[in-house]
Protein backbone atom coordinates (compact mmCIF):
# COMPACT_ATOMS: atom_id res chain seq x y z
CA UNK A 1 0.00 0.00 0.00
CA UNK A 2 1.41 3.15 -0.78
CA UNK A 3 0.94 6.51 1.16
CA UNK A 4 0.34 9.06 -1.74
CA UNK A 5 0.05 12.40 0.72
CA UNK A 6 2.07 16.09 0.73
CA UNK A 7 4.61 16.06 3.85
CA UNK A 8 2.54 19.46 4.66
CA UNK A 9 -0.60 17.55 4.83
CA UNK A 10 0.75 14.58 6.46
CA UNK A 11 1.82 16.70 9.31
CA UNK A 12 -1.58 18.78 9.10
CA UNK A 13 -3.37 15.85 9.69
CA UNK A 14 -1.43 14.34 12.37
CA UNK A 15 -1.55 17.34 14.29
CA UNK A 16 -4.99 17.50 14.10
CA UNK A 17 -5.18 13.36 15.79
CA UNK A 18 -2.51 14.76 18.43
CA UNK A 19 -4.45 17.45 19.22
CA UNK A 20 -7.80 15.49 19.26
CA UNK A 21 -6.51 12.87 21.78
CA UNK A 22 -4.60 15.63 23.99
CA UNK A 23 -8.32 17.38 23.96
CA UNK A 24 -10.20 14.12 25.09
CA UNK A 25 -7.72 13.88 27.84
CA UNK A 26 -5.42 11.21 26.26
CA UNK A 27 -1.79 11.83 28.25
CA UNK A 28 1.23 12.79 26.74
CA UNK A 29 2.72 9.00 27.41
CA UNK A 30 0.15 7.54 25.90
CA UNK A 31 0.00 9.59 22.48
CA UNK A 32 3.86 8.84 22.40
CA UNK A 33 2.96 5.32 22.78
CA UNK A 34 0.61 5.45 19.85
CA UNK A 35 2.60 7.30 17.70
CA UNK A 36 5.11 4.66 18.31
CA UNK A 37 3.10 1.99 17.45
CA UNK A 38 1.63 3.96 14.02
CA UNK A 39 5.09 4.66 12.80
CA UNK A 40 5.85 1.10 13.44
CA UNK A 41 2.73 -0.43 11.32
CA UNK A 42 3.46 2.52 8.69
CA UNK A 43 7.17 1.76 8.21
CA UNK A 44 6.07 -2.19 7.54
CA UNK A 45 2.74 -1.82 5.90
CA UNK A 46 3.20 1.58 3.52
CA UNK A 47 5.29 2.47 0.96
CA UNK A 48 5.86 6.02 1.58
CA UNK A 49 4.55 8.44 -0.82
CA UNK A 50 7.44 11.11 -0.98
CA UNK A 51 11.21 11.62 0.14
CA UNK A 52 10.28 13.16 3.74
CA UNK A 53 7.83 10.06 4.34
CA UNK A 54 11.19 7.89 2.76
CA UNK A 55 13.70 9.39 4.81
CA UNK A 56 11.29 8.55 7.91
CA UNK A 57 10.70 4.72 7.43
CA UNK A 58 14.88 4.70 6.34
CA UNK A 59 15.74 6.43 9.87
CA UNK A 60 12.98 4.19 11.62
CA UNK A 61 14.82 1.13 9.55
CA UNK A 62 18.02 1.58 11.50
CA UNK A 63 16.76 3.02 15.00
CA UNK A 64 17.03 0.79 17.50
CA UNK A 65 13.88 0.37 19.66
CA UNK A 66 14.69 3.60 22.48
CA UNK A 67 15.32 5.35 19.41
CA UNK A 68 12.32 4.83 17.84
CA UNK A 69 10.55 5.78 20.69
CA UNK A 70 12.28 9.23 20.75
CA UNK A 71 11.57 9.71 16.74
CA UNK A 72 7.82 9.08 17.62
CA UNK A 73 8.22 11.95 19.93
CA UNK A 74 10.09 13.98 18.10
CA UNK A 75 7.33 13.66 15.45
CA UNK A 76 4.43 14.14 17.79
CA UNK A 77 6.41 17.50 19.12
CA UNK A 78 7.23 18.77 15.16
CA UNK A 79 3.24 18.41 14.55
CA UNK A 80 2.14 19.68 17.65
CA UNK A 81 4.27 23.64 16.20
CA UNK A 82 2.24 22.84 13.04
CA UNK A 83 -1.24 23.95 14.94
CA UNK A 84 0.70 27.19 16.30
CA UNK A 85 2.13 28.41 13.23
CA UNK A 86 -1.49 28.04 11.51
CA UNK A 87 -2.72 30.02 14.60
CA UNK A 88 -0.18 32.67 14.01
CA UNK A 89 -1.12 33.50 10.32
CA UNK A 90 -5.07 33.54 11.67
Amino acid sequence: MELEIEWHQWKKLLSRAVNAAQFIGVSDDRINDLAYRLGDFLAKKVDPGNREQRLLVELWNEATEDEKKILASLIIRMVEKVDRAEEKEH
